[in-house]
């Protein structure tokens, strides 16, 4: 009797636990396209590793007090890794997207190829967690990049752009893909976010440093542009969407937290268009709705038969 009468309070803490999920996962998206319009705002005001490396340093030295003093005592083994993810997950992703952007190649194409992530993660999960996506899951991510190109491919215009150039974005996608596999196998990936994400923004901005240093200086520019664009990639493209990026996978699977920014294209014209009168196009809302089914389909698919449920 007992068990019984367990159940129908289960019920409301299962659902309970979805709905906070589901609010995780669309802060998440929102906050991840910030750090697209706030690049897009301070570019305009400043060279983009000056921008990159003030926004790491002012983050990694905010959340510093915060990691020395709450948690767990910071140990070198613990530590070392999170650099790794530092240098991966940030540096690489941040310079690919940013690099390409500097040398030409259309804003909505770069958001396309780095929001090709969840395919990414699928093509080195098995060499780094011996597991393969299952046909419902690639399914899904290959529906959710239809969406994705139908939402973003409109505004695609390539230029006279450097070849090269384009297979930045590329790049950054594969580093921020690898950061995050090794991240769930990684028993540092138990490290309080505050903490990893302190340790990942100082390593980004000693790499971003060097860069800084080779356009022109690592100096900011006395600008309210500059200082105002800094303060929204810090608290909202940096606080809001790397913690929760990290918090979502502790909560859920690689796949299913990547398939999620898909939506980034589409929220992030949305939002240009509310700040920059960029225009917007029908294909914006069936490359949405595309976009959603294709989510819908990745996260209720099951995990591969005698997939380690760790990795899940």
């Amino acid at each position: 009797m007992s068990d019984v009468a367990a159940l129908p309070a289960r019920q409301p803490s299962r659902v309970w636990g979805i709905f906070i999920l589901i609010l995780l996962e669309a802060a998440l998206v929102i906050s991840w396209s910030a750090g697209f319009v706030g690049i897009r705002f301070a570019i305009d005001h400043a060279p983009l590793f000056l921008i990159l490396f003030w926004r790491s340093l002012v983050s990694g030295l905010l959340l510093l007090p915060f990691a020395l003093t709450i948690g767990p005592k910071i140990r070198w083994k613990d530590a070392v890794p999170q650099m790794l993810f530092g240098a991966l997950a940030m540096s690489g992703y941040l310079a690919g997207f940013a690099l390409a952007i500097s040398h030409g190649v259309p804003t909505g194409l770069v958001a396309l190829i780095t929001d090709m992530l969840p395919l990414a993660v699928a093509i080195l999960s098995w060499p780094v967690l011996g597991q393969a996506l299952t046909a419902r899951q690639w399914l899904g991510s290959f529906i959710g990049l239809t969406g994705v190109l139908i939402a973003s491919g409109w505004s695609i215009d390539v230029g006279n752009v450097p070849l090269w150039a384009y297979g930045l974005p590329v790049l950054g996608t594969l580093s921020l893909a690898l950061a995050t596999l090794l991240q769930k196998r990684s028993a540092a990936g138990a490290m309080p976010v505050h903490q990893g994400l302190a340790i990942q923004c100082l390593s980004a901005a000693a790499i971003f440093a060097l860069f800084a240093w080779h356009e022109g200086g690592v100096l900011p520019v006395l600008d309210p542009g500059f200082i105002s664009g800094i303060l929204w990639l810090v608290f909202v493209a940096t606080f809001g969407a790397w913690s929760l990026y990290y918090l979502a996978l502790k909560k859920s699977s690689p796949a299913r937290v990547t398939a999620i920014l898909y939506l980034s294209p589409p929220v992030t014209m949305i939002w240009a268009f509310v700040m920059f009168g960029e225009p917007l196009s029908w294909a914006m809302a069936l490359g949405l709705l595309v976009s959603l089914v294709g989510i819908v389909i990745v996260a209720r698919a099951r995990p591969a038969q005698g997939q380690n449920p760790a990795h899940a």
